[in-house]
């Protein structure tokens, strides 16, 4: 995939990613003995709280009547899926190609795009932002067990941090994640959007349907052979060009006609009310929140983006909504 910032290329070392070529971790640990640190990594992440709480948290649909949409659990695995295919296709590191999906969506708010856009819109008076993928890392690094943290080799927390955003993975396994993010939430994405039936078969834009194929998997498997044949060509990750314009105009086609009518329904506007609701409310009673962090606003984010949607909801039905006593 075509984007601006440093390339690692494929011609210039053959090999994956060696773990033997870490950097390490920001606390030196001594060797397993079983499992290279790439494969501590992946343990670590799934063992993880934030990893077990993705289940409940949104991927698009907010609380759908159906069991088969897509959770942000699902969507994780899914997308590691796809990245590893390309990993062992192009014979880069398995192992760190999966830790960082694994990882990559942890500080991820409740209610999907939704909660973060609340969050970070709550967050402008007080000339802060909220991006999923800077607070995935402090999960890893700050969050998790009681503070510690993950302690996880610097590779992953890299493709971790720059899965998304202006930043760019330093190796070839992060860029992996990077493009496979998208072309999992993608695919899936319109997959859950025509199950709720809010766009059919027919409304998908004619151009890049014709280049990616009409079914989802096909779909899907365009984009993967694509850019394991283009990476191996051209010694950098990326698709064609035809394909990576295909893919985009149904990126752009999707914000157009699902996520940004989502954000303008009354569920959506609700949970952006529910969260903005409870940031406000942990920021003025510290005593009442995790402990986190000194500051008093990164440690209202910690609390509330680690809320899954459910408990999001039931905390906010019993801070602020009557409970039905009969006073006499």
């Amino acid at each position: 995939m075509r984007s601006p910032g440093p390339r690692v290329g494929l011609s210039q070392d053959p090999s994956a990613w060696a773990v033997e070529n870490s950097a390490g971790r920001p606390r030196p640990e001594p060797p397993d003995g079983v499992r290279n640190e790439f494969q501590r990594d992946r343990d670590r992440i799934i063992h993880a709280k934030a990893f077990r709480r993705l289940m409940h948290k949104t991927q698009v649909f907010i609380s759908p009547d159906g069991d088969h949409f897509r959770t942000r659990l699902t969507h994780t695995l899914e997308m590691m899926q796809i990245s590893r295919t390309i990993a062992r296709a192009l014979g880069l590191n398995e192992d760190l190609t999966e830790a960082i999906s694994l990882g990559h969506d942890l500080g991820h708010t409740p209610f999907g795009h939704t909660g973060e856009e609340a969050l970070s819109s709550a967050l402008a008076a007080h000339g802060r932002t909220f991006r999923h993928n800077e607070h995935s890392l402090r999960v890893v690094d700050h969050l998790e067990r009681q503070g510690d943290g993950l302690n996880l080799s610097f590779e992953v927390r890299d493709g971790i941090r720059n899965h998304t955003g202006e930043g760019h993975p330093s190796t070839r396994e992060g860029e992996i994640v990077r493009v496979a993010d998208r072309i999992a939430y993608v695919n899936h994405d319109v997959d859950d959007a025509l199950r709720a039936g809010i766009i059919s078969g027919d409304d998908l834009p004619t151009g890049p349907i014709s280049v990616l194929g009409e079914q989802m998997s096909a779909r899907i498997d365009t984009l993967v052979r694509d850019m394991i044949s283009n990476s191996k060509v051209h010694g950098e990750i990326s698709l064609s060009d035809p394909v990576y314009v295909a893919l985009m105009e149904l990126r752009t086609w999707l914000f157009r006609h699902v996520y940004n009518n989502r954000l303008g329904s009354s569920e959506n506007q609700k949970a952006a009310r529910v969260v903005t609701a409870l940031f406000e409310y942990y920021l003025e009673h510290p005593e009442e929140r995790a402990a986190s962090d000194p500051d008093p606003i990164t440690e209202t984010i910690d609390f509330v983006a680690g809320m899954t949607d459910r408990y999001a909801l039931a905390t906010y039905k019993r801070l602020f909504l009557p409970r039905g006593e009969i006073f006499a």
